[in-house]
């Protein structure tokens, strides 16, 4: 079992092609197969793309593009006759192009045929990845607004030394999310366009869609995702300066689903930073990828090559990989992946007293033998941002990790030439970091495995990078009329370095830029922009540039929002896309109003729900403007609907069905006959998994988006995931009513998750002669897991060809007492009410 794993392991790697001799099934995912129908697994091609011609790349945007195209031209063209082979045994797969691997779910028979295939080289079993739980200590008394460790590593003599705190440089970190509109991190966020608007396109990635479905902005469901984040450039302009590199501009995506992280997350996280895309995940752009990425997860087992390839992608693009290297210390040889890898920065952590943390990770690397942690930063009572706009001290590698970050971002702001340059900046670290000497797990005293080079020392190190002639742009953004500072402008200078700021609260932005000649653009929402071409920035002097902006004039947008009858939708929510304009709320009548919005070109938004269509329509602003929308109900091919229920009931049934266990399938008489897609049905099949089959008993617990040619189908989803029925959990059956107004409810009350024990949801459906179908749910927690993040729930027609989709992953059930009510076209819609006499 040893031997496969490890063989399997090897095609993670990148370059060149690996061929085994015969294609490993890996142990765990046989041991799944034994216990249960089908598995998901990892199907890894042989063919490797050959990134080696990026490095004599020197522009940052087509080094980045030419990783990206060589990476999904190879993935593509070899994967192409194998996911032709899962199309036609209509298999649920996902395809990756960083790694040339295909994510299948299966069962024993196909991952058996699929093995013999000449261009697979393995198949892996699924990983599961920990972020640390957030180890909180007691704050220290006597804070200083700049926290200890970014003292420590002497950042702001770099901000007062050199004038730079990171302008011009994007961070980012694969963590569980970040608060992004948190104090000490909005001003920072990419995503911010100034004056409280937001735009969360390529600047926010969520694979597992635990922030919503589709997730549009940014959320943390753990702390530990703001906490780094607010290491590396958190400032809230007060009291609170928790990061090295303040000016910096930062994007995150989600490879952590709360305190651990599936592989399939942290891959698609991985390629993302590759080629950020847009929120539907489409449109990608190497050009706004990050400088530097940090990675504050890992596994404690140093020899898993799972990241390896993705770290080597990154390289060889440019980005810098900063890795936690792991919180199993004391004792040597405990260097965690992916920290241990020879491309990756690995951090040890130590306290505000220099002595290295008992929890760090130690060295040498199980994979090569070499020095880790490459250098220690502060780790230990590190105060930094959590969510509900606070702050927390938390211990780890995981907070040293970001020092590290932060320093990077440092350096290549004061020396752009050190951007994609990860080999000189890694030297540079190494060069200047203080030598501490440790040797009770090898090495030498100025790299050692407890300390790696020594402690972390952000000035020296950007004061030996090349920094080059430099000079200053600064100035005010006002309002032309009132001369008042205008906060939150947009200020861009493009030349030899290109920046962009957001002015502060005097109106104020400031840049260190290479010596040349910039363009420079001041813009803000409700403004006209203005422009400035041409100016000179020369060495060691300061130009000076201004922006008076003109107001453009504002006039009210108001409407009518009507459902397809014409009738009033009370509560839609209005938004003016793109605007800092606070979105607004239909009355009872449908009538919504802005009373100002300033002239201009918008696409204005009106939504009422997940069971009607969402309509954007164009605005031109100039003058009062009347726009009204029609939503149209949300129906699939056949014609169900459905309308959420405002105050569902809901009834405990009294009697138990034997249903018990996990994977279990029971079939059911039902009392009337039951329309279902112009079918009618006498037999059902209720199972633990949280769904209703019509066609044949089925008992897949892996949950998909809906309609799918997999089976079931066929089948109601009240909450389609992998549940198990065990001693707490009953599921019960009630009948009520009369011909031809009967009802079945079957409910599962209590029902707990596979290997998930400590969560418990209750939900039933009822089934009305009419045809029409309630799900309910009861006592839902404020649980992401427990509000649908790995659910689906709707209808899906015989044979997967139709489906009304509710939702697929996404936390919906956001009020403790829910229900929806699928509504099939032309019946009457019943009342809902239990009469129990």
């Amino acid at each position: 079992r040893a031997l496969a794993a490890a063989a399997a392991c090897l095609v993670w790697l990148v370059s060149g092609s690996v061929a085994l001799a015969a294609a490993e099934i890996e142990a765990e995912l046989l041991e799944q197969l034994e216990s249960k129908n089908e598995a998901t697994g990892w199907i890894l091609l042989n063919e490797r793309a050959d990134l080696s011609g990026a490095y004599a790349i020197e522009d940052w945007n087509k080094r980045g593009q030419y990783v990206y195209d060589q990476l999904t031209e190879t993935a593509n063209r070899s994967q192409a006759a194998l996911r032709s082979t899962l199309r036609s045994r209509s298999l649920d797969y996902r395809p990756y192009w960083l790694v040339n691997t295909i994510r299948v779910t299966a069962d024993r028979a196909t991952f058996e045929a699929l093995a013999k295939r000449d261009d697979v080289a393995a198949i892996m079993a699924p990983r599961t990845y920990t972020i640390p739980e957030p180890k909180r200590n007691k704050e220290r008394t006597g804070l200083d607004a700049i926290e200890w460790g970014v003292s420590r590593i002497n950042a702001p003599d770099v901000w007062t030394s050199f004038g730079v705190r990171g302008e011009g440089i994007v961070v980012a970190n694969i963590d569980t999310g970040v608060q992004f509109d948190h104090p000490a991190l909005v001003q920072q966020y990419r995503g911010n366009l100034g004056g409280g608007s937001f735009d969360h396109n390529y600047s926010w990635h969520d694979p597992s869609s635990i922030c919503g479905n589709p997730s549009l902005a940014p959320c943390d469901n753990n702390d530990h995702g703001s906490h780094t984040m607010g290491t590396m450039i958190g400032d809230d302009g007060g009291s609170n300066q928790i990061g090295v590199a303040p000016g910096a501009r930062w994007i995150a995506a989600k490879g952590c689903e709360s305190g651990s992280c599936s592989d399939a997350a942290l891959l698609s996280s991985g390629q993302w930073m590759l080629a950020p895309t847009d929120l539907a995940g489409q449109n990608p752009r190497a050009d706004l990828r990050p400088h530097v990425v940090n990675n504050s997860w890992g596994n404690s087992n140093g020899s898993d090559l799972f990241y390896d390839a993705t770290v080597t992608a990154w390289v060889a693009s440019g980005i810098f990989p900063a890795f936690s290297n792991g919180n199993s210390g004391a004792s040597c040889n405990t260097t965690g992946s992916p920290g241990s890898y020879p491309q990756s920065y690995g951090v040890g952590a130590f306290d505000i007293n220099n002595n290295i943390a008992s929890f760090s990770s130690r060295g040498p690397s199980p994979i090569d033998g070499m020095v880790k942690p490459n250098i220690s930063a502060p780790g230990v009572n590190v105060r930094s941002s959590v969510v509900s706009n606070s702050y927390a001290n938390f211990d780890g590698t995981s907070m040293a990790s970001p020092h590290l970050a932060g320093t990077v971002a440092l350096m290549m702001s004061a020396a752009p030439a050190l951007i994609g340059d990860v080999d000189t900046t890694r030297s540079l670290l190494d060069q200047t970091a203080i030598d501490t000497s440790d040797l009770s797990c090898g090495g030498t005293a100025a790299a050692n495995n407890v300390w790696g080079e020594g402690r972390l020392d952000a000035f020296a190190a950007v004061d030996v990078s090349p920094r080059g002639p430099t000079g200053t742009l600064q100035g005010t953004v006002t309002d032309s009329s009132s001369g008042a500072p205008i906060e939150g402008a947009n200020v861009a200078a493009n030349g030899p370095s290109n920046r962009t700021d957001l002015t502060d609260s005097a109106g104020d932005y400031d840049f260190l830029l290479p010596i040349g000649s910039y363009d420079v653009e001041a813009s803000a929402f409700g403004y006209a922009t203005a422009s400035a071409l041409g100016l000179a920035v020369t060495e060691n002097a300061t130009t000076v540039q201004n922006f008076a902006l003109l107001a453009v004039a504002s006039h009210a947008v108001s409407g009518v929002v009507r459902d397809s009858s014409g009738s009033p939708v009370a509560n839609a929510t209005v938004s003016i896309d793109g605007t800092p304009i606070a979105p607004t709320t239909t009355d009872s009548g449908g009538n919504y109003s802005f009373p100002s919005v300033p002239e201009g070109s918008y696409d204005v938004s009106a939504s009422a729900g997940r069971c009607t269509s969402s309509e954007t329509l164009p605005l031109i602003v100039d003058g009062a403007e009347t726009l009204d929308f029609s939503l149209a109900a949300r129906t699939d091919g056949f014609g169900y609907s459905c309308r959420v229920l405002a105050s569902p009931p809901y009834v405990n049934t009294p009697y138990a069905l034997p249903l018990s266990g996990d994977d279990s399938s029971q079939t059911l008489t039902l009392p009337f006959p039951f329309p279902f897609y112009g079918q009618t049905y006498t037999t059902a099949y209720i199972s633990t998994n949280g769904n209703l089959n019509f066609a044949a008993a089925n008992t897949t617990y892996t949950n998909s988006s809906i309609p799918s040619a997999g089976a079931p189908n066929a089948a109601i989803y009240p909450y389609w995931d992998d549940m198990v029925v065990d001693g707490s959990t009953t599921v019960g059956a009630l009948i009520f009513g009369s011909a031809p107004n009967r009802a079945l409810v079957l409910e599962w009350r209590n029902a707990t998750y596979y290997a998930d024990s400590s969560r418990r949801v209750s939900f039933e459906l009822v089934l009305f002669e009419s045809g029409h179908i309630a799900a309910l749910y009861k006592d839902i927690a404020a649980d992401s897991r427990e509000q649908g993040s790995s659910a689906t729930l709707g209808l899906e027609a015989p044979g997967g060809t139709d489906a009304f989709q509710y939702s697929f992953n996404e936390v919906v059930l956001d009020s403790p007492n829910f229900g929806i009510l699928y509504r099939p076209p032309g019946a009457r819609e019943p009342e809902l009410k239990f009469d129990l006499d």
